[in-house]
């Protein structure tokens, strides 16, 4: 009887302590996504994602704070948000922070939707990639205004509606969104219509309104008082419902790899067109300058990742074209002066180029006109100074071989008379002399027959070239 009693009273212990254990390791992953919404986002989401299904989380806590970004990424993360096995809330934070265009639909995505006081979310209109937007000038299906006196019945013309304004991609790109976004919002039974008017109207909300509307769960200050919310909140998983156990939760910030940071710092219009510039000078440098190797290996590997980068970016190729006119009008400046025509105009077609390259209206992808002004005069002063540098070096005449040695100043390394050794770029050569030579005495090499060097004393050398001058 005692044994049975004390094996059941060790059970209970176990099962407690094994309980405890459970309660004390659960864990919630923050994920921090800032700016522009892009490739590297939605690669550092998916990591995130699976390192919580890895560790199997109880929570996935997306800080958002974007103005929006691009349409495939934002969709891929989408996909990823759906697709967890970990329940995902997405908050806006901090104070001030927005979840603007691509971070509304990643918000409605969530299986929570929280933000913080004093931040916003909306905006969701779809912009082509050179910067215009795709809503039509009115609503989409809404029929035209007959002309006053003309009833239904009046001609055939009007028995079938006008076409819908807008382009038909215009349309399709608009209707795709409002279906998309629509369909996010019903999943988790939100504001469906609020939804369509952030697409058609870009509509905006902040945290009161949107909390009143039924458009988000959640406001919280930070991520302990979002926590405390959560404890025993419900959430529809896989068809099931499941209780949220976050009250003594250990928070886990998750961090991008190097891979990610890599690409993060170069998927940016800046970087891209520094790295670019960079490029083109270190070729450029190393075609002037023959076996510099360094320069060459930079420019090339300044441009692959620029090319790398231009991938996952929305880039105009017209600007393209226009920032290498650009560049190659500057370098005819340096080498054939036009009193700047060439120059202006090379710096002139670099800004335009860069400003179109970029400037796509995708939020988080444009480019500053100031820094691009201000490269451009730096890219043309650095041309024409590498220029200048370059025909200087051709002026300069042989550094190496027969041209380096005649007229080159040597030690001689004993005395002599006749034949003799002189010590000349570091190496030890035969030479000979009419005139006596004391060692250390410098020399100057006339002639080269064969290995043998015809050398003068320096005094009598310069005397000579004095008489021929005179």
């Amino acid at each position: 009887m005692k044994s049975t009693i004390r094996r059941a009273f060790v059970a209970t212990l176990l099962s407690l302590a094994t309980y405890a254990a459970s309660a004390a390791d659960e864990t919630v992953v923050v994920l921090e996504i800032k700016g522009g919404i892009g490739v590297a986002t939605a690669d550092y989401l998916a990591t995130g994602i699976r390192h919580a299904e890895e560790r199997n989380a109880e929570l996935i806590i997306i800080d958002i704070d974007t103005p929006g970004g691009l349409a495939k990424p934002m969709r891929d993360m989408v996909q990823d948000i759906l697709g967890s096995s970990v329940p995902v809330a997405t908050y806006v934070s901090p104070a001030g922070a927005r979840a603007d265009s691509a971070g509304t639909y990643i918000l409605l995505a969530s299986h929570i939707a929280a933000m913080a006081p004093t931040t916003h979310l909306g905006a969701a209109t779809p912009v082509s990639l050179n910067g215009e937007d795709v809503t039509p000038a009115e609503p989409v299906g809404e029929p035209a205004e007959e002309p006053d006196g003309e009833s239904e019945g009046d001609g055939e013309a009007r028995d079938t509606a006008p076409p819908a304004p807008g382009s038909a991609m215009e349309r399709k790109v608009l209707n795709d969104a409002i279906a998309y976004i629509r369909g996010l919002a019903e999943r988790h039974d939100r504001n469906a219509e609020w939804a369509e008017k952030a697409v058609t109207e870009a509509a905006t909300l902040t945290a009161r309104e949107a909390l009143e509307q039924n458009v988000i769960e959640f406001i919280a200050e930070d991520h302990a008082d979002l926590l405390e919310q959560l404890d025993g909140y419900e959430v529809s998983m896989d068809s099931q419902e499941v209780a949220l156990a976050t009250l003594d939760a250990t928070i886990e910030k998750f961090e991008p790899n190097w891979r990610i940071k890599i690409l993060s710092a170069i998927a940016n219009p800046e970087i891209v067109l520094l790295l670019g510039i960079i490029g083109l000078y270190g070729l450029m440098y190393e075609g002037w300058n023959p076996g510099a190797i360094v320069p060459g290996v930079v420019g090339v590997i300044c441009l692959l990742l620029a090319a790398y980068a231009l991938q996952v970016l929305p880039v105009n190729y017209a600007g393209l074209a226009l920032i290498i006119v650009g560049i190659a009008l500057m370098v005819a400046e340096a080498f054939a002066p036009s009193f700047g025509a060439l120059g202006l105009g090379g710096v002139a077609a670099f800004v335009f180029g860069a400003i179109m390259m970029f400037d796509s209206g995708v939020p988080g992808f444009g480019i500053s006109v100031g820094f691009v002004i201000g490269l451009a005069v730096l890219a043309a002063l650095a041309i024409i100074w590498l220029v200048g540098y370059a025909l200087k070096l051709r002026k300069r005449g042989a550094v190496s071989g027969r041209g380096s040695i005649i007229g080159g100043t040597g030690t001689a390394m004993q005395d002599f008379t006749g034949d003799g050794k002189v010590w000349l770029e570091g190496e030890a050569w035969a030479a000979h002399s009419e005139e006596p030579i004391r060692k250390d005495q410098e020399v100057v090499v006339r002639a080269m027959r064969g290995l043998t060097l015809e050398v003068e004393p320096t005094s009598q050398a310069d005397a000579r070239d004095a008489q021929l001058q005179t």
